[in-house]
């Protein structure tokens, strides 16, 4: 049996994680030849979000200096799992889908996902003014990076575990998010985008528009520039993005996943 670590990086968000860990569909997949094993990182949280995340069964790692990227890090340092699949605390991306996103991988044979929650059926989930500067930092983003990715700033991922160790993500906070999926199309990894619901947040927002925005977007600009990037970003002409398309974001969860 292949074994699924689901990765969900948590900052007080002790009022959500029964939903969230709730939906992940561990008898589902099991039936499709996965083992699964949820994963919270507890991001120095002060409401107990860590005890909460015990008592409904998933392994905590605890990640006291606070930051998305830092929480993710600690995540990705301990999972067993053959792939991973991530998910913010918060209610918003869709885990009840992890059968099919599993699905896309395998049958099309890549190695990274990324999920794109910018299309137009799910505009009354995310703040307008978040909404135009995910698009704003994406259409930056291709530019720089030579990508067709259209949501650069989503936190839900599906990918090979070995692939993490190719890559050299460094950001700490936010911009981890546009980091992974930059570094996994620079890295040469096969890789796809599949649309999702995005649902809306449970809880307090903690995103920073303008602020997260100036740091996502000076750390586009360094990125594109390391010194040691540019062996690997001269190979970009020789590399294609795969996008997978789908009409809904449930199309296959009807479909077997390969073993």
């Amino acid at each position: 049996m292949n074994r699924l670590s689901v990765v969900i990086p948590a900052l007080n968000e002790v009022d959500n994680l029964e939903a969230v860990i709730g939906s992940v569909p561990v008898a589902e997949l099991a039936a499709a030849g996965w083992e699964t094993e949820i994963v919270v990182v507890d991001n120095a949280s002060t409401d107990g979000t860590g005890d909460e995340a015990r008592r409904l069964g998933a392994r905590v790692v605890e990640q006291p200096n606070r930051g998305y990227g830092n929480a993710y890090m600690a995540g990705f340092a301990e999972v067993s799992g053959d792939v991973v699949i991530t998910g913010d605390a918060d209610q918003t991306y869709p885990l009840d889908h992890a059968v099919a996103l599993v699905n896309h991988l395998i049958a099309n044979n890549l190695d990274f996902i990324t999920c794109n929650r910018l299309g137009r059926e799910n505009r009354d989930a995310m703040k307008p003014s978040h909404t135009v500067g995910n698009k704003v930092l994406s259409a930056i983003s291709r530019v720089l990076f030579g990508n067709p990715i259209q949501d650069s700033q989503s936190g839900m991922w599906v990918f090979r575990r070995d692939v993490w160790a190719t890559l050299d993500v460094r950001s700490s906070g936010m911009q981890f998010s546009q980091e992974i999926k930059n570094e996994a199309y620079a890295s040469g990894a096969r890789c796809g985008e599949v649309a999702i619901e995005y649902r809306p947040r449970g809880g307090e927002v903690k995103l920073n528009a303008w602020k997260d925005g100036l740091r996502n977007l000076w750390q586009l600009f360094e990125h594109r520039f390391r010194v040691n990037r540019a062996p690997r970003l001269a190979l970009e002409a020789a590399r294609t993005l795969e996008i997978i398309e789908i009409d809904s974001w449930a199309a296959s969860a009807a479909s077997p996943v390969a073993s």
